[in-house]
């Protein structure tokens, strides 16, 4: 590409100064790059230059398309920092600093970051730079389209995993921003690695039926011309193809629907240009006086825009009673900024710096995420920023968005933190409904608060229950919790995890495990931890519980409790005969004791044994520990549930898919519709026990599982 192409395109709309600063970047660039091809095998200089173009249809400033060419320089081409920022001042090297490649994030030692780790903490670092500063992430959207244009030089799964990245985060985030020129060209290359066959499929498609489409079309431009026309309006009519991926996600919800490609009528849109926003309205009622509208296909984005500043009338009419045809209506104006988004209202004046994103909240939500570490900032950004959004409004009419699927407790933490704390209910559209309901488009939503700072629940934390789907929202319960007073929460974590481990039959940690499992100085710290909902009873419970892994074994059809010196060692003697205790039945991974017995060895107990711990004659007491394990172990387990068809055929394939034999079972009814069942599981650590007890615990109608010796 010549570079004389991207200082034409300057030259319409920057100062004669800016181009030459302009100029002055390339020369430096290609100077630096230099001797450097890309796998394509073009001169790399070629890239910085085509980002810088894309920039430039944008109307972007001098100072971005100056680290638009210079992005690569410092990373490629050992130029430092105070280089740039000496030859082209401190701005463009904020700039090019925001957009530094993924490949200088490490993990410390030089060791390198896992693929999916990288990615998380670039866009961390990328987004919180676009809450300072917006054109960084101008700089890496279109850094990413061209890398998309010319991924055919990439090796399989390269060209893939750029591709999902690209449909997952930048295509969302260019919607975002209102860039939706852009967007859709992501979205097509993506779907071109993605899906080869199906983008090949409509491509061909598209082109076999373009003439009628095109007649099609025509017809639809001349007639809605007439009828403005007719009406003293000044309209400006076309036609807009619909790109791939968009028709792509539409053939397969028609797939859904049991229809075909061949019903798809609104491959074509048509958008109608007028000069003020009355004549929107007067444009639609022409054509609903014209044409019947479909009325569920009405949107009005000119009094509700979107949370990308995108506003227009869109409606769907039955032309020539026969085929839906979608028409968008806007202002010149408003079609403008629909090309270029956020870029088109947002400049540097007279050395003034505007203010970046003041109509896009969600840009200032980044700040509060500064401190995440990149795989939560990930999860954070796509289901709060890059997710698609609803629309609801507050009963004094006011609109808010949320994400897809947020529910009254995320709408009340969105008006205030201090509402949220003291949600008791809520109402939609004057109708009760439960905290974890999904809003959709349109709804009124109204919040019921307890007068006093009632505090929210810790249920509200359950993902499972789905009280809260933003992160923001959850954070702020969080944020609660941890400021309660400590002796509360040290009493509610207490009470939580014994209930836990007393359904699998397990002790509380000692102070020791304390240190050593959970890194925590005190057991006041840990409990005061899981009260405040940081750490979760049952994640405890799963390291109290875990054994080591131990060699598969061939399946012993008659089990035995006596353990063989192999399998457990008495410190400080040669081998002894052991046997497992009767009265707590130790399994591999328990902690374990030794007692020493009359004319019968050493009998094996775990440390929380009722007997060991009242023993009085502690000399007798001598340390044992696993050895090899080569044997499996009867273990008892009891479930408490409600009577029901298929119940043991379900708790049973779930023993069975955990390859653990049962020798026997029991069942006793008790009358009220609950019965207890017994299972004497042959295990072979305590592990693959607790995985076997949750597993079945986690059965419809269970009420609960503990291990009874």
């Amino acid at each position: 590409m010549d570079a004389s192409l991207l200082f034409a395109k300057a030259r319409e709309y920057l100062p004669a100064g800016e181009v030459a600063v302009l100029e002055r970047a390339y020369d430096f660039a290609a100077e630096a790059h230099q001797g450097q091809t890309r796998m394509s095998g073009e001169p790399f200089i070629e890239h910085p230059l085509q980002v810088a173009c894309i920039l430039a249809d944008l109307q972007l400033d001098g100072d971005t398309l100056v680290a638009a060419l210079l992005h690569d320089v410092p990373e490629d081409c050992d130029v430092s920092p105070e280089d740039i920022e000496a030859k082209f001042g401190p701005v463009v090297a904020r700039l090019v600093a925001g957009v530094t490649k993924v490949g200088r994030i490490t993990g410390g030692e030089g060791k390198k970051l896992p693929r999916s780790s990288l990615e998380a903490e670039n866009l961390r670092k990328m987004l919180v730079a676009v809450a300072e500063d917006i054109r960084v992430v101008f700089i890496k959207i279109a850094d990413r389209l061209h890398n998309m244009r010319t991924l055919e030089a990439l090796p399989a799964h390269r060209r893939h995993a750029l591709a999902d990245e690209t449909l997952s985060v930048y295509a969302p985030l260019a919607h975002r921003l209102g860039m939706w020129r852009v967007k859709w060209q992501l979205e097509d290359l993506s779907l071109r690695h993605l899906q080869p066959r199906w983008y090949r499929q409509i491509s061909r498609l598209l082109e076999g039926e373009r003439d009628q489409r095109e007649k099609f079309i025509g017809q639809a431009v001349r007639m809605v011309g007439a009828e403005t026309a007719k009406a003293d309006l000044a309209a400006e009519v076309f036609g807009r193809p619909k790109h791939i991926y968009s028709i792509y996600q539409k053939i397969h919800k028609y797939s859904d629907a049991g229809r075909n490609f061949s019903d798809i009528h609104d491959l074509f849109a048509l958008r109608v240009l007028v000069d003020t926003v009355p004549d929107c309205y007067k444009a639609l009622g022409v054509i609903h006086n014209t044409w019947r509208p479909i009325p569920e296909e009405f949107d009005d984005y000119i009094a509700n825009p979107k949370d990308n500043g995108y506003r227009a009338l869109h409606t769907t009419v039955m032309f020539a009673g026969v085929t839906p045809l979608e028409i968008q209506i806007r202002t010149h104006e408003m079609d403008y900024l629909a090309k270029y988004g956020v870029a088109a209202h947002w400049r540097y004046k007279e050395g003034e710096k505007a203010q970046p994103g003041a109509d896009f909240p969600w840009l200032h939500q980044i700040q509060e995420w500064r401190e995440m570490e990149g795989k939560e900032f990930m999860e954070s950004v796509k289901a709060d920023i890059l997710a698609n959004q609803v629309f609801v409004y507050t009963p004094q009419g006011d609109i808010k968005s949320l994400p897809r699927g947020a529910t009254p407790l995320d709408f009340a933490f969105r008006i205030h933190t201090e509402l949220g704390y003291r949600c008791i209910g809520s109402k939609v559209n004057g109708r009760l409904v439960p905290l974890n309901y999904a809003l959709n488009n349109g709804d009124v939503v109204g919040i019921l608060a307890a007068k006093a700072d009632k505090g929210p629940s810790l249920d509200w934390l359950n993902p499972e229950l789905g009280y809260v789907r933003t992160t923001s929202a959850r954070g702020r319960i969080r944020q609660w919790f941890k400021k309660q007073e400590r002796s509360q929460n040290i009493e509610t974590g207490r009470e939580n995890l014994s209930k836990e481990l007393k359904r699998l039959n397990l002790a509380l940690p000692t102070g020791e495990q304390v240190t050593r499992l959970f890194h925590y100085r005190s057991s006041d710290e840990f409990f005061a931890a899981i009260g405040s909902g940081n750490i979760s009873p049952s994640q405890v419970a799963a390291k109290l519980s875990a054994g080591p892994e131990i060699p598969e074994v061939a399946h012993i059809s008659v089990p035995s409790r006596r353990v063989t010196p192999s399998s457990v060692k008495v410190l400080g003697t040669g081998d002894l005969l052991t046997h497992l205790a009767d009265c707590c039945h130790p399994l591999p991974g328990d902690e374990i004791i030794g007692y020493i017995t009359q004319g019968r060895g050493v009998t094996v107990h775990r440390k929380d044994c009722v007997n060991i711990v009242n023993e009085v004659e502690r000399e007798r007491l001598v340390e044992v520990t696993w050895g090899k394990v080569d044997q499996v172990y009867p273990v008892t387990i009891q479930v408490d549930a409600w009577d029901r068809v298929g119940l043991l055929r379900d708790i049973s394939a779930i023993i069975a898919a955990e390859e653990v034999n049962v020798s026997e079972s029991g069942t006793a009814h008790t009358g009220d519709g609950m019965t207890t069942l017994h299972f004497t599981l042959e295990v072979g650590s305590s592990d693959q026990l607790s995985r076997v007890i949750a597993r079945v615990d986690s059965l419809w109608d269970v009420i609960h599982v503990i291990r009874r010796k």
